[in-house]
């Protein structure tokens, strides 16, 4: 009888050990970013930040929010070495082998472009095709970022003169300011409120809609494999009553 007990109380003992892990606080990473993400004395809000803070409080889930850079977030996802979660970020097929995806918590209104108001190679209702082919239009991209599956296979198909920065957008915007790029592309929703905390006028500046952009991303919460799939299912439930 005693062999038998010893593995049957190794499993319990190592069923009692996996519990206690996941429920330890889950770290939620963000980075300052607005509308989506931003802080507040009672805690991270945005139209990212707020759906993500009540799923984890109704599925009564204990979590704590870390101020952590883009680039690092994706990397903690990556070594998988504790329960993390980053909010707010679109889905791929590249991220999706290294995280767990909840339900979208937020979705884009279209992605527009933002370019120097007297900028002329750039027009609304013009293509992303048109603008990604056209030869002497300089393109401002965020390292590391997703500009949705869309933008991407776009991006990789007609190579445009690209420039690459780990900046924030308010250094993005001082350059098209400058002249150093003719655009970037944007959401909607983050355009105005970029453009009224960077203190440049907003009339030098002009929104590009186009023709064949397809409804705006999705943006999700996106998890290490660590954090189990029965947490993920409690933050799926949650951000279905919210949506």
């Amino acid at each position: 009888m005693k062999r038998h007990c010893i593995p049957i109380l190794f499993i319990w003992i190592t069923g009692i050990s996996v519990c206690k892990a996941q429920e330890l606080p889950i770290s939620v990473h963000y980075n300052e970013r607005v509308p989506y993400l931003i802080t507040t004395p009672e805690g991270v809000k945005g139209l990212t930040g707020t759906p993500v803070a009540l799923a984890f409080k109704n599925a009564n889930i204990q979590y704590t929010w870390k101020k952590t850079p883009p680039k690092r977030q994706l990397k903690i996802l990556k070594d998988n070495s504790g329960l993390d979660c980053i909010a707010g970020w679109f889905k791929n097929s590249e991220r999706e082998k290294f995280a767990k995806y909840t339900h979208f918590i937020y979705q884009d209104k279209k992605q527009i472009a933002l370019t120097k108001s007297d900028n002329k190679k750039l027009y609304n209702h013009m293509s992303t095709d048109a603008a990604l082919s056209s030869q002497g239009i300089s393109l401002l991209l965020k390292d590391g970022y997703s500009y949705g599956a869309f933008l991407d296979k776009k991006i990789i198909q007609y190579r445009p003169t690209i420039y690459k920065s780990t900046i924030g957008n308010i250094a993005m915007l001082k350059m098209l300011q400058h002249n150093r790029v003719d655009y970037f592309f944007i959401s909607y929703e983050e355009a105005d409120s970029l453009i009224e905390s960077s203190g440049i006028p907003k009339s030098n500046f002009k929104y590009i809609s186009f023709s064949d952009m397809p409804k705006g991303e999705k943006r999700y919460l996106l998890c290490s494999k660590k954090v189990g799939d029965d947490i993920i299912e409690r933050l799926n439930s949650a951000i279905l009553d919210l949506l």
